[in-house]
Parts: C-alpha cells; sequence; structure tokens
C-alpha cells in the first residue's frame, strides 16, 4: 500500500451536514498542519489548495490511495459511522495518529479501512504534507505484530516509522475483504 499522506491535521472529525449520497464532509473541520486552516490541503498532483473532498475525489480518479495523519483523539465529536464511510467512499486506505475516539476505530476497520497508531507519538511531528508513504508488513498482517510506514520526503530523505494495531484475526479478514460487509457476502455466497 502506497498512499499519499493528504496532511497532517490536528483537529480530524467529520462535520456533520445535509446528506448528498455520500456528503461532502470529509475531515472538513480539521485543521491542516501546514496552514492552519479548516478543510484546505494541498493536492500533490498539482500544487494547487483545495477542499479535502474535492482532493480527495481528484486522488480517487486517478487511482491514487491516500492516508489520513492525525493527532489524538482522532474521530472524536464525528458521527462515528460516517466519519468512517466517506474517508474509504473517496479511496482513503489507512488513518495513522496518536490515539483515537472510543468507537471510532472499529468503525474504521468495518469499512475496510487501516487504524493504526503512532509506536512513538513523537513520529506524528516528522511528517509532512505532501510525504510519500508505503504502509509495509500487509502481507504478513496478523494480530499483535506491527506494521511499518515507509516515508519519503520531499527533500529525498527516507525514515520508517513503526505503527500498532488492534486488528483481530477477523477485523483482518474484513480488511483483506474490503470491509465487514464484503466478507459477511463472501461467507454466505
Amino acid at each position: 500500500l502506497s498512499p499519499v499522506c493528504l496532511g497532517s491535521l490536528r483537529r480530524a472529525a467529520s462535520i456533520n451536514a445535509e446528506y448528498m449520497g455520500i456528503s461532502n464532509n470529509c475531515l472538513i473541520g480539521a485543521i491542516n498542519d501546514e496552514n492552519g486552516e479548516a478543510n484546505k490541503i494541498k493536492n500533490v498532483l498539482d500544487g494547487s489548495y483545495g477542499a479535502v473532498p474535492d482532493t480527495a475525489r481528484q486522488y480517487k480518479s486517478k487511482a491514487i490511495p491516500w492516508i489520513v495523519v492525525g493527532d489524538e483523539n482522532y474521530g472524536e465529536g464525528s458521527s462515528r459511522e460516517h466519519a468512517a464511510l466517506e474517508p474509504r467512499f473517496l479511496g482513503g486506505r489507512a488513518v495513522v495518529v496518536k490515539s483515537f475516539a472510543r468507537i471510532h476505530e472499529t468503525n474504521l476497520k468495518k469499512q475496510g479501512m487501516l487504524p493504526l497508531t503512532f509506536a512513538e507519538p513523537a513520529d506524528y511531528d516528522s511528517l509532512q504534507t505532501g510525504d510519500k508513504v508505503s504502509i509495509r508488513g500487509l502481507k504478513s498482517f496478523e494480530p499483535n505484530k506491527p506494521l511499518f510506514m515507509v516515508v519519503s520526503s520531499a527533500d529525498g530523505s527516507v525514515k520508517e516509522i513503526k505503527l500498532n494495531h488492534t486488528f483481530n484475526s477477523e477485523q483482518i479478514d474484513w480488511f483483506k475483504s474490503g470491509s465487514s460487509l464484503n466478507r459477511m457476502r463472501e461467507m454466505n455466497a
């Protein structure tokens, strides 16, 4: 898995808005570390700044997976099921944070996302918007075994960051199937 880092977000939570199929509010209340603004992130394809949902749709249209990097208590105050569904719908693959809000981590797992935490929370501060990352260890993904994020920065530097997860065997099957519903369909086919 080699996604683009969508941005380092200090307060990452989806804000409820009027339902429009899959609504257009993915991470619009998150404050971008790079510019201190809500819902304004850099598009690594062309360098422009735009709304999170619009940028995510552009990445999805070009089959470029992306991740969210967040701070503490990610998912707090959000409509948690929707906050897990929308990033997945828009092509997100992982959420890497210092910590998760109570139930949000499981909701991300159910949607086929990778909710991961920094083994060393200080590694959060070493990431920059636009870093290219690869999540390593998914071929041998199993409970209690860490994953690693290889980060390639614009300056040419490369670093490896250890990531923890709380997946059990059943939840790993959800991830491999794309979501818990996909796994249920496979089991009942």
